[in-house]
């Protein structure tokens, strides 16, 4: 099928499907022996989710807009619990039916969501190729003599090729990273703890974190908004720190790259990755070469020091009794966890905390570090050749970032030159998952984009409408024309209080836009002119109403909150400016928008 939540949700709430009819339309084309799949749920299974959908919209006083996911389909890595299915964690002598959602699952349901099915992984999720599984080989959706990706293998697998819109993973070392640029999907990694991990098996328990899947960014924000969050029952869970959070990527970001990257001898993926820097200097990013030293280091630490040992203690009593029913590649790596003592685990961990203090300062002079996604593309052949050494330099980019408590959001970058996906990953300090997602939509805008495997392009206006005509109770529907659009200076006051954008719009045809002198952050002013005037861009954001007073609160004079006339005809709160405040202003009306204007100083290269 092909489709984005926002064209699943148009469905729902514009063309009022009926979702029995479209999930069971869904189902019945799902091949059980896929290699993707673990298990695909049952009629009987599917009338129960959808029976309790139905509950659930009677308690919205039927309002499919107040379930954020109506209706929309979703796979999820089989080392998550659904209750009264099977967990397998990839192994069929670890199997048993679990008794509770996992906390990301329940979460999920609870937004509307409907499970399809738990997809194929690598076993007890250790390994970055997908290939080492009892219940088949994933393979590259692009060409099948290459590897898809692990992992999360069979998570990225349905939805690359439009099965699902979005699936969960899991992403210890890389595992929602690798697969997302082998098969030309955004993955989103969160910062340790944002997100529960309450009823996933173990890999690292320090260092797991559930991961997302999506054919494009505002789904994986979407996603990422319903599932975070804090949860008691995780000892690991974090509440959110809220300056960390607030940071946004301006309009001149400065990433730092590797000073010598190392694509493994790899020359096609090394092409790949000058195309996509230099498309990242088009964008207007600068971009600093630094040693990736301690990087590399810390990465070294996963898998050649005793946080193997980690993976052991998650599934000791298991393979003490059922070592001979593990895949062999699997079983070897976690029993090296005998060679480590106590002490060489409290070495390690000083080791990290020296290396964690030297990536932090590397970061605090960049927006972010940005990196090939992974090294190499390998061949079924090649993995199947060296099994560990290949699977090893797959994790040179990704085995750090849980280490050094970082969020990371891996991206589609365009195609190598034998036609096979590249990504690269964006990596930022802990809680800045929000500014990683702002500026990926720029990304998304300005590069060619198509919906994983599915040979769809990313639809004209990937931000259409996805709510009701009016926002549903307990919200406030605003609309923003400056410093708070998206990728802008002020639009965390927006996402810090849980907004969620609407739909990019503009105004009626009535309406002046300036820019006002001497305001920081630079600021639009908007000023409706009965006599003239023109349809303005916009950003229609609905806000909850806890946090709507806190927010006029710090919106500084001669600006304020009134109403403002949509295109449409609706009327909706919007910011208006003091007529005073325009002795001085630069009219700009006839660029359409801020956005024009920012654009247009940069080209003449002028500061903002």
């Amino acid at each position: 099928m092909g489709w984005t939540i926002s064209q699943w949700r148009a469905a729902y709430l514009v063309d009022q499907a009926d979702p029995d009819k479209l999930l069971r339309e869904l189902l019945a084309g799902l091949q059980h022996d896929d290699p993707a799949w673990i298990m695909i749920v049952d009629s009987t299974t599917l009338k129960q989710q959808l029976d309790a959908l139905a509950e659930a919209l009677v308690q919205a006083n039927g309002e499919r807009s107040r379930l954020p996911l109506y209706g929309i389909p979703f796979a999820v890595k089989d080392n998550m619990d659904v209750a009264g299915l099977p967990t397998t964690a990839g192994c069929p002598a670890f199997a048993h039916v679990a008794e509770h959602d996992a906390a990301v699952v329940a979460r999920l349901r609870a937004a509307g969501a409907i499970l399809v099915g738990k997809t194929n992984l690598d076993q007890f999720a250790t390994g970055l190729v997908g290939v080492r599984s009892p219940y088949g080989v994933v393979t590259n959706p692009f060409n099948p003599a290459y590897i898809g990706g692990g992992s999360s293998s069979g998570s990225a697998s349905v939805v690359a090729r439009g099965i699902v819109p979005f699936a969960l993973g899991t992403d210890t070392a890389g595992s929602g990273r690798v697969p997302a640029a082998f098969n030309n999907l955004v993955g989103l990694k969160p910062t340790r703890g944002l997100v529960s991990s309450v009823g996933v098996v173990p890999a690292c328990r320090t260092l797991d974190c559930v991961s997302v899947f999506a054919l494009n960014v505002e789904d994986a924000g979407s996603v990422l908004d319903v599932i975070a969050g804090f949860d008691a029952a995780d000892p690991y869970s974090r509440p959110s720190v809220p300056d960390q959070a607030a940071v946004r990527i301006g309009q001149m970001p400065r990433f730092a790259i590797p000073q010598q990257p190392d694509f493994c001898g790899d020359a096609v993926q090394a092409a790949a990755y000058s195309v996509a820097l230099a498309q990242m200097r088009a964008l207007g990013v600068v971009l600093e070469p630094v040693d990736f030293t301690p990087m590399q280091a810390l990465a070294a630490l996963l898998y050649d020091g005793p946080w193997v040992a980690e993976r052991y203690a998650a599934i000791a009593e298991f393979i003490a009794d059922h070592a001979a029913d593990m895949h062999p590649v699997v079983r070897d790596i976690i029993e090296r966890a005998g060679r480590y003592s106590a002490v060489d685990t409290f070495k390690a961990e000083y080791r990290r905390a020296e290396l964690k203090r030297a990536l932090d300062s590397l970061l605090a002079d960049f927006d972010a570090l940005l990196v090939p996604s992974a090294p190499t593309l390998p061949t079924l052949a090649a993995v199947a050749a060296e099994p560990i050494a290949a699977n090893s330099r797959l994790g040179i980019y990704t085995n750090f970032v849980n280490l050094g408590d970082c969020a990371a959001l891996a991206l589609p970058a365009g195609w190598r030159s034998d036609g096979l996906p590249f990504g690269v990953t964006l990596i930022a300090p802990a809680w800045r998952d929000y500014a990683l997602l702002d500026f990926a939509l720029r990304w998304q805008r300005h590069t060619p984009w198509t919906l994983g495997a599915t040979g769809l392009d990313l639809p004209a206006d990937s931000a259409a409408p996805t709510v009701s005509a009016t926002p549903a109770p307990g919200y406030v529907r605003l609309a923003v024309v400056g410093a708070h659009l998206t990728g802008m200076p002020l639009n965390h006051q927006l996402t810090t209080r849980h907004a969620r954008l609407v739909e990019r719009t503009r105004t009626a045809d009535c309406y002046r836009l300036y820019a006002l002198p001497n305001t920081t952050p630079p600021k639009p002013g908007l000023v409706r002119d009965a006599q003239g005037g023109s349809a303005i861009e916009v950003e229609v954001w609905d806000v909850p109403l806890g946090g709507f007073g806190s927010f006029v609160a710090e919106v500084p004079s001669p600006l304020g909150i009134g109403s403002v006339e949509l295109g449409d005809g609706s009327v909706v709160k919007g910011f208006i400016c003091e007529p005073w405040a325009l002795q001085g202003a630069t009219e700009i009306t006839a660029l359409g928008g801020w956005r024009a204007f920012l654009a247009q100083l940069n080209n003449s290269g002028k500061s903002d």
